[in-house]
């Protein structure tokens, strides 16, 4: 009976990945906005629209674009009187994905977590900051703002001193 269960251990420990157990492929990230109530599309390395909707919301995202590639998503934040905000989420190698030194072995590492896409996770959340636009400043008013924050039409009206 006890070379049974070692055998049965054993084998579930070979065919599987240590992160495709503890880890998963899917990921709820809470995606935030200051001020709240902005609109954002969620699109994936391949340019195509995965998720919408209006901060704060949660949506499911997957970690992996493929075999050994890691998924990288766009968010893009819209609010009238605010400038458009782009954000690059990217998945990163979840740490179980190393577990597999002990546990999972070449299987998990090289086949199973590639495969499941349990190789890579993503944040929990992400909290981005909004900035009003220069247009709807009053003439008598003096706003200093960063370069990131400008448009890209903004950006062009800049002269080189």
């Amino acid at each position: 009976m006890k070379k049974k269960l070692i055998v049965a251990a054993l084998t579930m420990s070979i065919m599987s990945g240590c992160s495709s157990i503890i880890s998963k492929s899917d990921y709820a990230v809470a995606i935030n906005s200051n001020p709240g109530g902005a609109a954002f599309v969620v699109t994936n390395k391949a340019g195509q629209k995965v998720q919408s909707g209006v901060t704060p919301s949660t949506v499911t995202l997957k970690s992996s674009a493929g075999y050994f590639k890691g998924e990288t998503y766009t968010v893009v934040l819209n609010k009238e009187g605010f400038s458009e905000k782009t954000y690059t989420l990217t998945s990163s190698i979840d740490g179980w994905y190393f577990g597999n030194i002990l546990i999972g072995g070449l299987i998990g590492m090289l086949i199973v977590d590639p495969a499941t896409g349990a190789m890579y996770n993503l944040p929990d959340r992400v909290d981005i900051s909004l900035d009003q636009e220069l247009a709807n400043k009053s003439p008598n008013s003096l706003t200093i703002a960063t370069l990131d924050s400008l448009t890209q039409e903004q950006r062009e009206l800049l002269v080189k001193i």
